[in-house]
């Protein structure tokens, strides 16, 4: 199966992925990851620092001349700021020149301390930091493209900044992906962008910072991915653990859900007819997508949709949080460390990275295949025989 670990602190000489369980012949370009990085720094509100942080990319292990080896693939993600924290972050024995004492609220830092007995909150921010995301969008680039030989892929967009909200109908399709990223906080509704940028603007005066949604969808997702034989085999909840698993996020919707729970049954759910596509539905289509493409904890073949909630970002560009002195006991302000206003047009870059190694992964139980001539094979092979099992439903 597909999966992967990251290894790696915010401010240390580099980041590193291995991801395991990519098919043979699949093919890499550092160029295309460094692209898909550069997605992730993308959006209004970004902090100065990602006006002079680069991302350089080294591949170290599984593949050869473009094509992956079926071996764990490497990668690692240099620093260029190491210069600045060699000393700070060194590894050698030695102490810290300073300690960061004044835990921030809304952050792992006084629990982290707490847990691993630590006096120094960097001890536990340096990892906890959202940096980590960049070596979860190499692992998805990766996954993107192992998807796209089977027709799948994942898009997202901003759906709320603040107050500001988007349509509930604006929804984009691959193609508008390019248009997506060329908005300056990635809405795809332009009407609703100004008013985005907007709460930005005001928050950033105040020294504040901002939350919001992104939605993320998957499109051509072949039916009867997941499981509902077991719970840990159902692809919903498998979706909404991963994508709540990135630093900031505190909900994940699938579908409809949350609307869902104050409607009657005759409304919620998604009517089934016959289709004379066949794929990726396997000969049916759901007149509507209520349920986000996942029914019983299995794709159906519509699109997968998410709706992922990134709370206001824990470090404030004026001291204003209360907290407690861990050295002293004495109350205090949160230290500050460098931040964003926000960081929502990012999370979509990484929800699709996190979402696409899911879906990866279980595409890969369900088609197996050493190479990817033989996955691809395999998956034609399922969706033929659904339109078979189709075609044999339709009246004479």
């Amino acid at each position: 199966m597909l999966r992967f670990l990251t290894a790696g602190e915010s401010h240390g000489p580099s980041l590193s992925v291995i991801v395991e369980g990519l098919p043979a012949g699949l093919s890499v370009r550092v160029e295309e990851l460094g692209n898909e990085l550069a997605r992730r720094r993308l959006g209004y509100g970004r902090g100065p620092r990602m006006r002079f942080e680069r991302d350089e990319l080294r591949l170290i292990g599984g593949v050869r001349h473009g094509r992956t080896l079926a071996s764990p693939v490497a990668v690692e993600i240099l620093n260029s700021e190491w210069p600045k924290w060699e000393v700070e972050m060194s590894p050698a024995p030695g102490s810290p020149s300073k300690k960061l004492t004044a835990p921030r609220p809304g952050h792992a830092d006084l629990a982290g301390m707490q847990k691993y007995g630590f006096d120094d909150a960097r001890d536990v921010l340096e990892r906890a930091s959202a940096r980590e995301t960049a070596a979860r969008v190499v692992a998805g680039s990766l996954a993107k493209s192992l998807l796209a030989t089977i027709g799948v892929a994942v898009v997202s967009h901003v759906v709320r900044i603040g107050a500001a909200t988007t349509p509930s109908n604006v929804r984009p399709l691959p193609e508008d992906l390019e248009r997506v990223d060329e908005s300056e906080v990635r809405c795809f509704d332009a009407t609703s962008e100004a008013a985005m940028i907007a709460e930005i603007k005001a928050a950033a005066k105040e020294g504040d910072s901002l939350g919001g949604i992104v939605e993320v969808i998957a499109y051509g997702v072949p039916v009867g991915l997941g499981s509902h034989v077991q719970w840990d085999r159902k692809l919903d909840g498998l979706l909404a653990g991963a994508l709540m698993s990135i630093q900031a996020v505190k909900a994940v919707e699938i579908g409809d859900g949350m609307a869902q729970a104050g409607q009657r049954g005759s409304v919620a759910h998604d009517a089934i007819a016959l289709d004379e596509s066949f794929s990726p539905g396997g000969g049916f289509v759901r007149r509507s997508d209520h349920a986000g493409g996942l029914e019983g904890g299995i794709s159906s073949g519509a699109p997968i949709i998410a709706k992922v909630a990134m709370k206001p970002l824990a470090t404030l560009n004026r001291p204003v949080l209360e907290t407690v002195d861990v050295a002293t006991g004495e109350s205090t302000v949160s230290f500050k460390e460098r931040t964003d206003v926000t960081a929502v047009p990012a999370l979509g870059v990484v929800c699709e990275a996190m979402m696409a190694l899911v879906i990866a992964n279980e595409a890969q139980r369900k088609f197996g295949g050493d190479s990817v001539e033989e996955f691809v094979r395999n998956h034609a092979s399922y969706v033929a025989n659904l339109g078979s099992t189709a075609s044999a439903a339709r009246p004479e």
